[in-house]
């Protein structure tokens, strides 16, 4: 690999995007030594695709069967397990139920069974309608059958991609925000990057860009062998006591396209029912549809029809880079130095630890040979679930700045520190939950706006000349 210099950095490693991907990577080219560079065009991480998900903790169950999906699925899934309490992250193994409501349905199961058995998940259970109306009181008495998935759960889909970068910078990798990707060659020893902060030397290039994948292929080699075609899911958020409704994970039986509309709890406390699956040409901007999302509401109280009763504390929608066909599009271009990670669709929080393994794995047959180190770090990152304790539970946290999720000053300084404080309030509210409440900020934004006052790079509001 290229010798490294001091203020003419060339990197082992320039991981483009900083989505829940990019981030795993670093992590795991991190430890294994090598010297990362993450590029993120957005003020922030987590800015893409990574932003918003059903946060769902994946087994693979219903993955294609030897698919490089289902084996990164199965390999993350065991790595977030192994590393979750070392990195302080939240999970709730409540489990998941397939159900369901038609005939035609109903005789999927059999062979959704046999897939799951396939793809390693032996402990699917198939349940008649009397046993699932056991599990789950609320759910509306015509359904028909399903199976239990005991190993799926819920996680934070933040906290997990920050503690993953945090981990990275931690072991000596550098995060370039506001750092968009303008062009590059390759030499046959180095690729030179050019960015809108100036070139940047790297022996490796992955291109985990996400939505702007198959574009920056284009950009740096000249071609993409795939096309994104950005697919919408929209989502409705119901308030805190909605989540007494359903106890597991309540999936349909998957379709061609789509995992389908899931209705489940979130570690912050809530019930979501999304995503919807609308495809689009439009990179950036996710609308709500009022239309849809009232959709979304009927078929969640068709399935718990207590829901019906319930408020919505919040509406969002995101973006997946979904291509023109099912399956991972992962490759590395020999003889060019670099790895493409595109086409992760629904499945990348589950998934990227996993992948992260898989582009190690390239990046070593494309000459990557770091030491890895002794005694990495395992930084802790704060916990922002209700499954323990929160900072408002404990003496000398600064008051409650934001009330609806109980956020406190404390959590916000601390967050507003280290190698990874946000540079905008999107990226504050990843971080701690503030304004992600009944309110939406309405009550809490001015003494956020005076606590973030010149330590964003994005404020609040703009500063006065004062």
């Amino acid at each position: 690999m290229p010798d490294r210099t001091h203020g003419n950095t060339c990197f082992d490693v320039a991981v483009i995007g900083a989505g829940v991907i990019g981030c795993a990577i670093a992590r795991r080219l991190s430890l294994l030594g090598a010297h990362v560079a993450v590029l993120e065009k957005a003020p922030d991480i987590l800015d893409g695709a990574s932003k918003a998900n059903s946060a769902i903790l994946h087994t693979g169950f219903d993955a294609p069967v030897g698919s490089l999906e289902a084996e990164c699925i199965r390999e993350g899934h065991r790595e977030y397990l192994e590393i979750r309490e070392r990195l302080n992250l939240p999970l709730d193994r409540c489990g998941a139920l397939v159900l369901a409501w038609t005939e035609a349905e109903e005789a999927k199961l059999p062979e959704l069974i046999a897939q799951a058995h396939a793809n390693g998940v032996a402990d699917v259970e198939m349940l008649g309608r009397n046993r699932i109306l056991d599990l789950e009181p609320a759910l509306a008495p015509r359904v028909r059958a399903g199976f239990l998935v005991p190993r799926e759960s819920l996680i934070d889909p933040w906290s997990a991609p920050h503690a993953y970068l945090l981990q990275a910078l931690e072991t000596g990798a550098t995060l370039l925000r506001d750092c968009a990707v303008t062009g590059g060659d390759f030499d046959g020893s180095e690729w030179r990057l050019e960015t809108s902060q100036g070139p940047l030397r790297s022996g490796i290039v992955v291109n985990a860009a996400g939505l702007y994948g198959d574009r920056v292929d284009e950009m740096l080699l000249g071609e993409s062998t795939f096309d994104i075609r950005p697919r919408k899911g929209q989502f409705v958020v119901f308030d805190k006591t909605a989540a007494r409704l359903a106890r597991h994970i309540l999936l349909p039986v998957p379709g061609e396209k789509t995992k389908g509309i899931v209705v489940c709890r979130t570690v912050w406390g809530n019930l979501l029912v999304g995503p919807t699956a609308e495809e689009q040409s439009d990179r950036q901007t996710a609308a709500l549809v009022p239309e849809t999302l009232e959709m979304l509401r009927a078929r969640g109280a068709e399935i718990l029809p207590a829901l019906a009763e319930e408020e919505i504390t919040t509406l969002y929608a995101g973006l997946r880079p979904a291509t023109e066909r099912k399956e991972y599009r992962v490759t590395a271009h020999e003889g060019r130095a670099m790895i493409t990670v595109g086409g992760i669709r629904s499945t990348g929080l589950s998934a990227a630890l996993g992948l992260a393994a898989h582009v190690a794995r390239l990046a070593e047959a494309l000459g990557l040979s770091p030491a890895p180190p002794a005694d990495p770090v395992w930084p802790a990152v704060a916990n922002i679930s209700e499954g323990a304790e929160r900072d408002w539970q404990r003496p000398g946290n600064g008051g409650i700045l934001c009330h609806c999720e109980l956020v406190t000053r404390r959590e916000v300084e601390a967050a507003m520190t280290g190698p990874l404080a946000p540079q905008t309030l999107a990226g504050l509210k990843r971080r701690t939950r503030v304004t992600m409440g009944r309110c939406q900020g309405f009550y809490c934004s001015a003494a956020l706006a005076a606590c973030t006052k010149g330590r964003l790079a994005h404020p609040m509001v703009e500063d006065d000349d004062e």
